[in-house]
C-alpha cells in the first residue's frame, strides 16, 4: 500500500502547491504567516476529527518525542512560504525540489538497504525529472519576462538571500524526511497515528502563536473568510500529510523521491488552471517521471 499512499501524497501536495502559488501575495510581507495560520488551523481540526473518529488516545509526550521531525518540517515549510514571495527563484529552483534525493542518499548511507535494478532506475529517473522540470520552469519564467520586456521586480532578482531560500528548504526538508524515515520505518520509534497527531497538533500550536504575533505584535487584521485560497492549500497539504505518514512508515527510501515528484503534479495543474503552456521538452520530462513512477510500481509488485 505504500506505493498508493505515496502517489496520493504527491497528488495532494501538487494541488496544494498550486494554491500556494495562487494564494501568496507578493505585496503582503505577512503572507507566509497567514499561510502558517491556515495550515495549522486545518491540521488541528483534522487531528481532532481523526482522533475522535478512530477513538485514539492522544499523549502529549508523543509531541515531544516527535518534535525533532515536526520542527524540521515546519521550519522548512515556513521558509518555503517566505520563498513564495521570490517565486521565480524558490518554487522553480532545482535545488529546492531535490530534497527527496537528499533523503534517499542519507537513508542509503546510514542504513542497510538492498535496491534492485528497477528500483534504482525508477528513483534515478524521478529525481532527474524533478530537477529537470524545475530548471525548465526557471528558464520559462525568464523567457516570459524577456518577452514582455518587463523589468523583473527587485525581490525576484538573483541575490544571496533569494538563493538561500531553496537551499535551506532542500537541506532542512531533506533532513526532516530522513528523520521521519528513522522514526517511522527504520527504528519504528513512533506509530503512524501518533506521529500524525503529534505533527498536526504541533503545527496547530505554531498557528496559534503566529496568529497572536500577527494580531497583537504586528497589529495586522486576519479574516478567515478572506483566506479561502490559502485554506484550499491547507486542506490539500493536510490530506497529503495524512497519506505521507503511512507511505514513509513502509518504504521510506523509495517513497521519498516518489513523493518529491509532486512538483510535476504542480506544473501540470498550473498549466491546466493557470492557462500556462508546456513546451515539448517539459512534456518529455513529465513522461519520463511517469515512467519512473511506473517502474517503482512494477518493482513493488515483484
Amino acid at each position: 500500500m505504500w506505493f498508493a499512499f505515496a502517489l496520493l501524497t504527491a497528488l495532494a501536495w501538487g494541488a496544494a502547491d498550486l494554491f500556494y502559488k495562487k494564494g501568496s501575495d507578493p505585496d503582503d510581507r505577512f503572507s507566509h504567516i497567514r499561510i502558517v495560520i491556515m495550515v495549522g488551523l486545518v491540521m488541528g481540526v483534522h487531528a481532532t476529527g481523526y482522533m475522535l473518529f478512530k477513538g485514539l488516545d492522544f499523549h502529549p509526550a508523543d509531541m515531544m518525542r516527535y518534535l525533532p521531525v515536526s520542527a524540521l518540517y515546519i521550519l522548512s515549510m515556513a521558509i518555503g512560504y517566505i520563498g513564495l514571495r521570490y517565486i521565480e527563484l524558490s518554487i522553480a529552483s532545482p535545488v529546492q525540489n531535490s530534497s527527496g534525493a537528499v533523503t534517499t542518499l542519507l537513508l542509503f548511507i546510514f542504513f542497510t538497504h538492498t535496491l534492485n535494478v528497477i528500483q534504482i532506475l525508477g528513483i534515478t529517473i524521478i529525481t532527474a525529472g524533478v530537477i529537470g522540470i524545475a530548471v525548465l520552469e526557471k528558464r520559462s519564467e525568464q523567457g516570459a519576462l524577456q518577452a514582455n520586456l518587463t523589468q523583473a521586480d527587485k525581490k525576484y532578482q538573483i541575490g544571496f538571500m533569494a538563493i538561500m531560500f531553496p537551499i535551506l528548504y532542500c537541506i532542512i526538508d531533506g533532513l526532516g524526511t530522513f528523520a521521519d524515515g528513522i522514526y517511522l520505518d527504520e527504528l519504528k520509534l513512533i506509530q503512524e497515528d501518533a506521529a500524525l497527531l503529534a505533527y498536526e497538533y504541533t503545527f496547530f500550536i505554531c498557528a496559534v502563536l503566529a496568529y497572536a504575533y500577527l494580531r497583537i505584535v504586528r497589529k495586522q487584521s486576519f479574516n478567515l473568510f478572506h483566506e479561502r485560497v490559502k485554506g484550499y492549500a491547507a486542506i490539500f497539504e493536510t490530506t497529503g500529510q495524512f497519506f505521507y505518514v503511512f507511505a514513509m512508515s513502509s518504504n521510506a527510501i523509495i517513497a521519498a523521491p516518489l513523493i518529491a515528484s509532486y512538483s510535476i503534479v504542480s506544473v501540470i495543474l498550473s498549466r491546466i488552471f493557470l492557462k500556462e503552456r508546456l513546451n515539448k521538452v517539459q512534456y518529455a520530462v513529465i513522461v519520463c517521471v511517469i515512467i519512473g513512477i511506473a517502474l517503482l510500481g512494477i518493482a513493488d509488485e515483484l
